[in-house]
């Protein structure tokens, strides 16, 4: 006889349709969060109080370690005596191979708690980038130091965004509001010239009566009832007297009009004026709260902003922007472990007395280093950096592997002087968008005293990188289509962010046989359609640029040149370009490569799988048409060319066929 149950039965626990949609939303904000997305404030409120339902669904579903699941009052269970009919039904056989344990009863409900409790535990242990990072979340928790980090540095990347896209709006409202000033300074200066005008007629007409006699004045005075042949001429001229005198009173009315006009535009002025400088004190204003809020970052919570938002690379470059952003982890933990925090760039560079424990950095040849300090861990002499410049440097490092796109600042892509410019914003400074204007008002240091953060610009002043120790700086670089660690090369020089910008502009760099951001120049002929280190068709999702039209991606410059050249046909056309065929991953490849064994390229070898190329459509598909013949004599322009075998009677015409550069 088998032996009977003793346990209670595990009630089927019931998900509230309150508690389902909490932990759906949720889950689809933590997706959204693990993809890189910011949340805006709602969405984070919004995640907050799922995770507060889900916490109440958990603790309401999940068992307690140690302690029997809260069940429902069982009902009375009726034994029967031992000298009962025994049940007709047959007992449960044994599974073969299972041992003991396969007799214990199936637990009711069992299925649904499990996976309410996975549901729940991974709603509720989300990392650091979905419930604690959220702006206003405590930094409390049981996870430890390591985890509270983490906490603060997604929760201070969020306000500093926040801050830094708050800036830039500012920024266009600024360069808005200079516009107005000019257009009301340009129609004070045109008021002015009016007024003037109508003065010196008025001033040139009071002259004239004032030196002219009665007669000239009047000339009807010279009416005479002895000569009366002369009566019609001095009637005349008495009517053009009027006609000067209503002139003259036209004169000063326009004059009097003319100077309200300029009061007004005077006015305008002055509203202009104090609009523009309302703007630049709110945008100072934010750029003294990122400061402020910098200044309060521990090196342990910089060393994790290090690490949020990078993208894995290829090869090569992976370690080495690995390495890179190790070294500095291992910097800001040496500051973090002797207790050394950042002071702010004004206690360093303001002339007054450092802080406690610091001493002035020393060059080799023992001058001041200016913006910095020393600091002593055991017996070892550190270098101490402004609290902005290290939030800058672990901004810019936590951007490493994003695509390059030129004119771009962030933050999903960048250009050198945009990559630089949006570094800094983080630290609190507000520092122009091009490499050249970067240098021109810049405070410039010699190279051989390089420190951490200094802006190094190549020969020729067209690139643009942040310096990160062991002769290496950071950028967003043309010639690798990313952002990535490279080396400082020969004839570079630099300025450094926190000091005095220069009373006079630097000198414009001499030219120098490079292209902008790092860009190889252009070389005649065809070039190896071979980059970033990527095979053919084996490029990730993560290097390249959509072009805004279904899933069609190119390399990011291409990208940049086609929607450019897409804006300017639609102007021609009045619709952009039709597009059917950009990347080709090589999965793609040996699919069409099945489909059309004629026409398509063997797998590995299509110019389509170094997202250089497009098929297109809408009329450029017919050799002749108007759109076409738009593109052959336009596309150039833009960087793209028909290959010599896609031509109208070559070996394999294909009309739709182009490619960003000469590469086949």
């Amino acid at each position: 006889m088998p032996a009977s149950r003793t346990s209670t039965p595990r009630p089927r626990p019931v998900l509230s349709a309150r508690e389902a949609q909490a932990l759906r939303q949720a889950l689809a904000l933590r997706q959204a969060l693990a993809a890189g997305q910011a949340l805006t404030p709602a969405q984070a409120e919004a995640l907050r109080a799922a995770t507060a339902t889900a916490t109440a669904a958990a603790a309401r579903t999940a068992p307690v370690a140690g302690r029997a699941p809260a069940a429902r009052t069982p009902r009375p269970v009726r034994r029967k005596p031992s000298s009962a009919r025994p049940s007709k039904r047959a007992p449960a056989r044994k599974p073969k191979g299972r041992g003991a344990a396969s007799q214990r009863p199936e637990k009711t409900g069992a299925r649904w708690s499990t996976r309410l409790r996975v549901v729940a535990l991974s709603t509720l242990l989300l990392p650091a980038a979905a419930v604690l990072a959220l702006p206003g979340t405590g930094s409390g928790g049981s996870a430890g130091g390591a985890h509270d980090a983490a906490t603060l540095a997604l929760t201070a990347q969020t306000s500093l965004l926040r801050q830094a896209g708050h800036y830039r709006q500012l920024e266009q409202t600024v360069g808005q509001l200079q516009n107005d000033l000019q257009q009301a300074r340009d129609a004070e200066q045109a008021a002015r010239a009016r007024v003037d005008a109508q003065q010196q007629v008025v001033g040139g007409s009071a002259a004239d009566l004032y030196r002219a006699g009665s007669a000239q004045r009047l000339p009807v005075l010279a009416l005479s009832v002895h000569d009366a042949g002369a009566t019609s001429d001095v009637l005349y001229r008495q009517a053009l007297a009027d006609r000067d005198d209503r002139a003259v009173e036209g004169a000063v009315v326009r004059a009097e009009r003319a100077t309200v006009a300029l009061a007004a535009a005077r006015a305008n002025v002055t509203a202009a004026e104090a609009a523009v400088s309302t703007a630049r004190t709110q945008a100072s204003d934010v750029l003294t709260a990122v400061r402020s809020k910098v200044k309060n970052l521990s090196p342990a919570v910089t060393a994790q902003l290090a690490s949020l938002g990078a993208i894995p690379t290829a090869g090569a470059q992976q370690d080495r922007n690995s390495k890179a952003v190790a070294r500095w982890q291992g910097y800001l933990t040496q500051l973090a472990d002797a207790g050394i925090v950042p002071p702010p760039a004004a206690a360093l560079t303001g002339g007054a007395a450092l802080p406690p424990g610091m001493s002035p950095a020393l060059d080799a040849a023992g001058h001041p280093v200016p913006g910095v300090a020393w600091a002593v861990i055991g017996n070892t002499p550190i270098t101490v950096l402004p609290a902005e410049t290290v939030a800058a440097i672990s901004t810019a490092l936590s951007q490493l592997g994003k695509p390059f796109v030129g004119g771009t600042s962030g933050p999903d892509t960048y250009d050198c002087g945009g990559f630089t410019s949006a570094a800094w914003l983080l630290g609190g400074y507000a520092v122009p968008s091009t490499p050249v204007t970067q240098w021109t008002s810049g405070a410039p240091v010699d190279v051989s005293t390089l420190q951490l953060g200094d802006l190094v610009f190549s020969p020729g002043g067209q690139d643009v990188g942040i310096y990160v120790g062991d002769g290496d700086v950071v950028g967003a670089s043309a010639a690798t289509y990313q952002v990535g660690v490279r080396s400082v090369v020969a004839g570079s020089f630099a300025t450094r962010v926190t000091l005095p910008a220069p009373a006079t502009p630097n000198a414009a760099p001499a030219p120098a046989a490079a292209g902008a951001c790092g860009a190889p120049l252009p070389v005649p002929g065809p070039v190896s359609p071979a980059w970033g280190g990527y095979g053919n068709g084996q490029i990730p999702a993560s290097a390249l640029c959509e072009l805004g039209v279904g899933r069609h991606a190119l390399r990011c410059d291409a990208a940049a040149s086609y929607i450019a050249m897409s804006a300017a046909f639609g102007s021609a056309f009045g619709s952009p370009l039709c597009i059917t065929d950009s990347y080709r991953s090589y999965a793609s490849q040996v699919s069409a490569f099945a489909r059309k064994p004629a026409l398509a390229a063997v797998p590995g070898t299509s110019n389509h799988g170094w997202a250089l190329a497009v098929d297109l459509c809408g009329g450029i598909n017919v050799a002749g048409s108007p759109q076409w013949t738009w593109m052959t004599a336009n596309a150039a322009r833009f960087g793209f060319v028909q290959p010599d075998w896609a031509r109208p009677g070559a070996e394999k015409p294909e009309p739709w066929h182009w490619e960003y550069g000469a590469i086949s």
